[in-house]
């Protein structure tokens, strides 16, 4: 039983950056496709898919580096956490490293990051941070 399944997404993304993976394979949810596509918007990721499979389908996420092999992703990590959830109204939401990073909102209109928050003034769960 996994109690955290967001921190496993993010764990697995971390690990695979480090070694250099092209991509990495995660059993997928929708809360973890918002994640991915909100990286995909910002520009962390190439692309995600999402692959057949059983018993659960498995979340594909392409991974992004720059042309002489740095890392675009160079920190990820989880805000929230089962033990403590931390929520922010959109006016308490601060940019990560002064705008070169960004976090990973979970609200009512889906996940978003924090500057499409503050745009359209919705709060909500902070689930992670990258830079």
């Amino acid at each position: 039983m996994m109690t955290d399944p967001i921190a496993d997404m993010l764990t697995r993304i971390r690990n695979a950056v480090r070694v250099e993976r092209p991509h990495v394979d995660i059993p997928t949810s929708r809360v973890k496709l918002g994640v991915a596509e909100v990286l995909k918007r910002e520009g962390y990721i190439w692309d995600y898919k999402e692959l057949e499979a059983e018993p659960v389908n498995t979340l594909r996420i392409e991974l992004k580096y720059g042309p002489n092999g740095e890392r675009v992703i160079q920190t990820i990590q989880r805000v929230s956490k089962p033990g403590r959830r931390v929520f922010s109204k959109s006016r308490e939401l601060r940019p990560v490293l002064n705008g070169l990073g960004i976090s990973i909102i979970s609200t009512s209109q889906g996940v978003v990051s924090d500057r499409e928050a503050r745009q359209q003034n919705i709060g909500g769960e902070v689930l992670c941070e990258v830079c």
